[in-house]
């Protein structure tokens, strides 16, 4: 009997990460993400990285740390000593994204620096989240004496006033004439992001580049696995079929777009995709 030695495709892979939320490896998914870029990327030498920085940290905190100490000891070593940061200067590098990129040129975007900064955080005892905030995604870090929100690009902490700043162009004034700062739910847009939820964020920050760019191929990867970590997110059946039609691809776009159709009946764009559905047919 011969044994097959072919490796899984990128998408196989990270389909078997993201089967159970119960057992989700956040780090080893979004580290995935780079393959469809990157085919040669070495899994395990990345997570052998991280691990040789947790290794790092861990000598430098003292064995009767207190939770504060720790975190202020993980700030020190992953913005100061490692200088981790915002890639300001080139925002939209599909690169920000990837965690393999991102340890070699310390630069990323909110999420990618969070999800680093939570592997090495959760390493050390702390109990610290992602939080999927409008417009920024955070962090946050339950201690004996209250929580802590911090902006994963600098590694400040942000006070009440500081989120209600970031908030208001989301769902301030703007939006609602009657809104009270006094009155915002902070805790509502305070929830832990679950990993599932941040590696959909992941992808769909990848694909809004692809998608500006025109670069179908590409986004039609990142909608792959964007399916496979959401099956029931009809918009993305949607936004693939769309895909789909642009490389031409006539039976898939079809096949994806009725599905939208199928399941969402009240959508303001049924009308046009059902059109759209049709021109394909005849084409």
């Amino acid at each position: 009997m011969q044994l097959s030695l072919i490796a899984p495709t990128p998408l196989a892979y990270f389909s078997t990460l993201v089967q159970s939320d119960a057992h989700f490896p956040l780090l080893e998914a979004a580290i995935s993400l780079g393959q469809d870029d990157y085919p040669e990327l070495d899994m395990q030498q990345v997570l052998g990285e991280v691990d040789q920085l947790q290794a790092r940290l861990q000598r430098r905190i003292p064995t009767d740390a207190t939770p504060l100490h720790k975190l202020r000891m993980l700030s020190q070593f992953f913005y100061r000593d490692l200088k981790f940061g915002g890639n300001v200067n080139n925002y939209y590098d599909p690169d920000n994204s990837y965690i393999s990129q991102m340890l070699h040129s310390r630069r990323g975007i909110p999420i990618s620096l969070a999800v680093l900064w939570l592997e090495l955080a959760q390493g050390l005892g702390l109990a610290a989240h992602g939080v999927g905030f409008p417009g920024h995604f955070m962090l946050k870090v339950t201690l004996p004496l209250g929580q802590v929100v911090i902006d994963p690009m600098s590694g400040q902490s942000l006070s009440r006033d500081d989120l209600l700043s970031m908030l208001e162009p989301h769902h301030g004034r703007a939006s609602y004439p009657g809104w009270a700062e006094e009155a915002v739910p902070m805790g509502l847009y305070l929830q832990s992001a679950s990993p599932r939820d941040i590696v959909a964020r992941m992808l769909r920050n990848i694909k809004e580049i692809h998608k500006t760019q025109e670069d179908w191929p590409r986004l039609l990867a990142v909608q792959n696995r964007l399916l496979v970590l959401q099956p029931q997110a009809w918009d993305e059946h949607r936004d693939r079929g769309l895909t789909h039609a642009e490389l031409g691809q006539i039976e898939q776009a079809v096949q994806d777009l009725e599905i939208y159709l199928f399941n969402v009946h009240e959508g303001v764009d049924v009308q046009a995709i059902a059109q759209r559905v049709a021109e394909l047919r005849r084409n």
